[in-house]
């Protein structure tokens, strides 16, 4: 007899999410996602001027809090035909660079990896054997038994106290735990220092940005750093990247790769057919030949046959979704109308405030792992390297990427391989200005109408922003984003959501513990605070569990 699970709200997220599944064998048969907030910012930019609209969609969210504001800039310059510096091409790469190391590295330690590290178990560890393990796994200045033990004091004192802190309601103790206890302390131990590490990288948008969240140093055509483009804040910027990217190479892709090998089934678990990137962080002005992180669409999981993404290609359908109409639409004939009456959650009918957004017709997975994969088979070295010695590491086939480990894995070896490029790019920043290239901005002038597409790539996937401007004012708006992408219902013709299908065969030990639920779900960084409602048919009981 199948089981419903119900974990409402997720949380370790941004935003609000119900996911439902159900349970037959032990296995997830079908799943559920529904986004529980509504947005309506094109609502409220129809008929303001387009330079507003930049500084109102920043503001959905502050923790991708730079990209809304790139992208929404970008579409802006489309429309109205502007090509920005050359030096304004490259601080914005280095302020989105930035945004990887400081993003990625959050997600793994605070919000994912506490679906493989079991914390409380950390108490049962040796901290010399964990300082050894240390040794061997990495390069980690952080270290020795005095150290580990100093963390599992730490842990303890939250234990007796009965409060676990930021540790608090985790499914502690789970059969679906795998890692011994010298690996949760370790694991702990590198949280902590996650930590401190991240209130410092956040700093270099500080330096190019102004502050974050919400950077105010972008505008239509440039960007106006300017007065930063000294030598002091261009090597207050590279000592931060520094410190960050050394513990990317010595603790955070080291850590990966040391759970990941406790966890290898998952190489065949939570995976999708298709994939799509529209790539960023551009070399030059020519687009899309540039992009560092490529552009292409992959379908069926088939990496001999990378195409390139077309824009026009997209649409989005509402007829599962909390809004008026049943048709799919173009984002550029794109309509935000809420239905009227009360939402009503119905898993046969409508249940999401989320669109299904459509590429071609198919759902196809947005993120680290579609930027990695389209990157690997279109032949990119870099890329075909670290995924390669990745595997290798691991003994797993190619296959394993496309699954949860293979979407966690990505996520750390791409804020690698940026990490790397972005000293290049500072460089290339430092050269210009030695040649007495100082210019940030380019001057335009504002069209009666037109319409443009802002595309980038951002930690949780594609984002793209299209405006249409009419009387020199928005006629409309609309942006579909990474978590819209992932985490959308199914369409018109009752296609999976990629978490929906992803969750698809998923093994769940536990109804009352459903870790495993989470590790997937987690792996996509949903950014849409915590109670699970756990409902067993057999005995009509309900349990109800807070999670982590």
């Amino acid at each position: 007899m199948s089981k419903k699970i119900v974990v409402d709200p997720i949380t370790r997220i941004e935003g609000h999410l119900r996911i439902e599944v159900e349970v037959e064998g032990g296995k997830v048969k079908n799943a559920w996602s529904s986004g529980q907030m509504f947005r309506g910012i094109e609502i409220i930019l129809q008929g303001r001027d387009p330079r507003d609209a930049p500084l109102f969609t920043q503001r959905s969210c502050g923790v991708c809090t730079y990209v809304h504001y790139l992208s929404s800039i970008r579409a802006v310059e489309d429309a109205i035909g502007v090509q920005i510096p050359d030096n304004a091409r490259i601080i914005r790469n280095l302020l989105h660079g930035a945004q990887f190391q400081h993003d990625h590295i959050v997600h793994f330690y605070h919000l994912h990896a506490l679906d493989f590290v079991d914390v409380v178990d950390a108490l049962k560890a040796d901290p010399k054997k964990t300082a050894a393990l240390a040794d061997n796994v990495s390069n980690d200045p952080h270290g020795g038994a005095s150290y580990f033990k100093e963390v599992k004091q730490r842990i303890k004192t939250f234990v007796d106290s009965g409060q676990l802190g930021p540790f608090s309601n985790g499914y502690w103790g789970s059969p679906a735990y795998k890692l011994p206890p010298e690996a949760n302390l370790m694991a702990a131990a590198h949280y902590i220092e996650a930590l401190r590490l991240q209130a410092k990288a956040v700093r270099m948008h500080a330096i190019f940005g102004a502050k974050n969240p919400h950077l105010q140093s972008l505008t239509v055509g440039g960007v106006t750093s300017v007065a930063d483009l000294t030598p002091d804040r261009i090597a207050e910027f590279l000592y931060i990247w520094k410190e960050t990217q050394d513990f990317v190479k010595n603790v955070y892709v080291p850590d990966l790769i040391a759970i990941a090998s406790f966890y290898k089934e998952w190489g065949s678990i939570g995976g999708n057919q298709n994939f799509l990137a529209w790539g960023d962080l551009p070399q030059s002005a020519e687009e899309p030949q540039s992009l560092f992180l490529p552009r292409g669409v992959i379908k069926k999981q088939d990496l001999k046959n990378v195409k390139m993404a077309d824009p026009e290609k997209v649409t989005e359908h509402i007829a599962r979704s909390w809004y008026e109409g049943n048709g799919a639409r173009h984002p550029y004939k794109g309509e935000t109308k809420p239905l009227q009456e009360d939402p009503k959650y119905d898993t046969d009918a409508r249940y999401s405030w989320l669109k299904a957004p459509r590429y071609n017709g198919e759902p196809c997975e947005v993120g680290p792992l579609a930027r990695v994969l389209v990157a690997y088979a279109s032949g990119d070295k870099t890329f075909q390297g670290i995924v390669n010695s990745t595997l290798q590491k691991l003994d797993l086939p190619a296959s394993a990427l496309f699954s949860t480990l293979g979407r966690t894995a990505a996520r750390g070896l791409e804020t690698l391989a940026i990490g790397d490029a972005m000293e290049g790019w500072v460089m290339e920043l430092v050269g210009n200005l030695k040649k007495g290239n100082t210019k940030t901005c380019e001057s335009w002038t504002m069209p009666k109408s037109g319409r443009g597409c802002g595309l980038n790539d951002v930690a949780r996937g594609a984002l793209g922003h299209w405006i249409e401007i009419e009387d020199k004012k928005i006629k409309n708006y609309q942006y579909v984003v990474p978590s819209t992408w992932n985490l959308g219902p199914r369409c018109e013709k009752g296609k999976m959501g990629p978490v929906e299908s992803a969750l698809i065969g998923t093994p769940v030990a536990d109804p009352k513990s459903p870790l495993e639920i989470l590790r997937t779900v987690h792996s996509f960084d949903p950014c849409i605070a915590c109670a699970v409602h756990v409902i067993d048919p057999d005995s009509n009981e309900v349990y109800k569990i807070r999670v982590v």
